[in-house]
């Protein structure tokens, strides 16, 4: 029971309240006046709706029940020694997904840009020279990136859907001499996976870093970042690996750590430097992790639990499973009479399927009705593949032959209903 002195405190700050309230300001605030004058929004009355919806682009895809029960677990403060023990899992993990034993290997707080950004910017210096393979949008925004920061920016470009020979990158890095080499594994806006085999030695060869982004691509085609001399290697959590988005697994090789921490500037974000990040995740080899930012608790509890179901399926099987269904769904897209974008099989993308947008029909009506009247989303193209081509991803949770046939049947629905123009 509460001290009767305490009770009859409390008492007397209650009849007190009042009074303050009642007293006018120079700003003529009066007797019951409220300060606050934007009233609460109309939403706040209602409780969250979000629909249903099939996500068979390119991701997010649908999310499996375990991992969206993983995220809605009780929060945990972000520096309790259990929150770093499930970093630790998460870390293992991206060593597995990723086939590394690099120690400096983490989960940035953001998308797939955040790790774009932090391995750019941790990276290169103002000045240095950057070499981008640009076949799509992602070589396209690393450009832009490395450009902003004060980096000498230099370009191999084709079209969306085209990929470089060992013996045009080489030549690249001997005229150009860049510090770092970016190429994109999984190209999801042409829906092209690039070949990957002799390029890190290449690089290595002039002295030059290794970066490839693998958002698209990871767990849905092989990749394996020490066999293949990948210096920076980095993924999204929202595609083939099941989770939400918000995460995003990176690594740095030793030689990228070398060249990392011997800076002669610092980074150009506090939030993506690597000094402070690698102590958060306990790379560094220092007996206690210092705050650096609150990571987000729940998507790491998401991404653990994707992580965890990659390992229990297994790489080698996942890649097969992966392209085994989109082989099926070629099929099929080709038996409805539609071109597949990507002309070489072995080029395809088995997580992102690129189709030619079929003669005579408004893309966009296309996608609208399938939309409407299926509850399945597909896009078109992105950046430079915009009115090019259509996406439709099969990755992660949503990768099986049911949805495979459900997209097949969408498509072969719209395709008899939609208004082919007479252009």
């Amino acid at each position: 029971m509460m001290p009767r002195s305490v009770l009859s405190r409390c008492a007397r700050l209650t009849q007190q309240v009042p009074l303050e309230s009642a007293r006018s300001t120079k700003h003529g605030v009066h007797r019951g006046m409220s300060s606050v004058t934007i009233p609460p929004p109309a939403f706040c009355h209602r409780p969250l709706e979000a629909p249903f919806r099939y996500l068979f682009g390119p991701g997010p895809s649908n999310v499996p029940p375990r991992v969206l029960a993983a995220g809605g677990r009780p929060i945990i403060g972000h520096m309790h020694s259990e929150m770093f023990g499930i970093m630790n899992d998460i870390k293992k993990g991206i060593q597995y997904a990723f086939q590394t034993s690099n120690n400096m290997t983490l989960a940035m707080s953001g998308s797939g840009h955040t790790a774009m950004e932090c391995a750019l910017f941790n990276i290169v210096e103002p000045g240095e020279s950057v070499l981008v393979a640009i076949n799509g949008i992602w070589g396209e925004r690393v450009a832009e990136i490395a450009e902003r920061m004060g980096a000498k920016v230099h370009t191999l470009v084709k079209t969306p859907g085209g990929h470089f020979t060992n013996a045009e990158i080489e030549q690249a890095l001997a005229k150009h001499k860049p510090v770092l080499f970016f190429l994109t594994h999984g190209e999801s806006s042409a829906g092209l996976v690039h070949p990957v085999d002799g390029i890190g030695d290449i690089c290595h060869k002039y002295n030059c870093l290794l970066l490839v982004d693998s958002v698209a691509s990871l767990g849905a085609a092989p990749l394996l970042m020490d066999q293949q001399n990948i210096d920076i290697l980095y993924t999204g959590s929202q595609k083939a690996l099941n989770a939400p988005p918000g995460t995003a697994p990176i690594s740095f090789s030793e030689r990228a750590c070398h060249k990392m921490f011997n800076r002669k500037t610092k980074p150009v974000s506090y939030l993506l430097d690597m000094t402070n990040l690698s102590n958060y995740w306990g790379n560094d080899g220092k007996p206690e992790r210092i705050y650096h930012h609150t990571g987000p608790v729940s998507g790491f509890f998401a991404l653990r639990e994707s992580l965890a179901i990659l390992a229990e399926t297994g790489l080698e099987n996942s890649w097969k499973h992966h392209t085994e269904v989109a082989e099926y769904f070629w099929k099929g897209l080709e038996d409805l009479g539609l071109k597949l974008f990507i002309k070489d099989k072995d080029l395809r993308l088995p997580s992102v399927t690129t189709i030619a947008i079929p003669e005579g029909y408004n893309w966009k009506e296309l996608l609208a009705y399938i939309m409407k009247h299926h509850r399945i989303e597909f896009t078109g193209g992105l950046g430079p593949s915009v009115g090019m081509l259509l996406r439709i991803g099969l990755m992660g949770y949503n990768c099986n032959k049911a949805n495979a046939a459900m997209a097949l049947a969408a498509l072969e629905d719209a395709l008899k209903q939609c208004r082919m123009s007479k252009a």
